[in-house]
């Protein structure tokens, strides 16, 4: 055998990645903003939340750099600078957090899923987006309940404390949302699959 032969007899095959991100099953749960996948107004709130991500982040990045470089060149901290970060970032965590569940980017183990058939699979997505809306319902009744007992404001920036539990009701009101339309679709390919495929 010659060395070529040797190399093409050790080497393993690789397998295409896309096997493994795209789940056949659930492609009809997916917004997709190329293919106008979903419905519109989820898709242009979605692509809203990622240009607000977007700000934020740029908005954090500069405070961060302000206290950064006050404290390294000018020896003066500036105290609003920390303030307005930890409100941003909060603020980034919630809205990245209805982003990508509208993108269908969280972690999910779904490996039992993708071997079922498309009826079987949308039963389990159907269950499995009931209790993500029962679970945003609590949150939102918790998040109204702190919006509505925070009459302080911060410390430096004087901004109302309910303006960042607000962040939290709305990321939470749009998951429930989008979780109620993903289970109506499923719903529907479970009554006829074959729409589904």
């Amino acid at each position: 055998m010659t060395t070529s032969q040797t190399t093409k007899l050790n080497d393993p095959v690789m397998e295409d990645p896309s096997v493994y991100l795209d789940d056949p099953n659930r492609k009809q749960l997916e917004l997709d903003t190329d293919t106008r996948q979903g419905p519109a107004v989820f898709r242009w709130l979605t692509l809203g939340m990622e240009y607000l991500i977007g700000a934020i982040l740029v908005a954090l990045i500069a405070s961060v750099s302000c206290n950064v470089v006050g404290r390294a060149l000018f020896n003066h901290s500036l105290p609003w600078a920390d303030e307005l970060a930890r409100m941003l970032f909060i603020w980034l965590v919630f809205v990245g957090a209805a982003a990508a569940f509208a993108r269908y980017e969280h972690i999910a183990v779904d490996a039992l899923v993708r071997r079922l058939p498309i009826r079987f699979a949308h039963v389990l997505y159907c269950i499995q987006h009931l209790i993500i809306t029962a679970l945003m319902g609590v949150m939102l009744v918790g998040g109204y309940q702190v919006i509505a007992n925070s009459s302080g404001r911060s410390a430096i920036l004087n901004v109302p404390l309910s303006l960042l539990s607000l962040s939290l009701v709305l990321c939470v009101l749009f998951i429930a949302v989008v979780s109620l339309w993903r289970m109506w679709v499923s719903l529907c390919i479970i009554r006829q699959p074959e729409k589904g495929v």
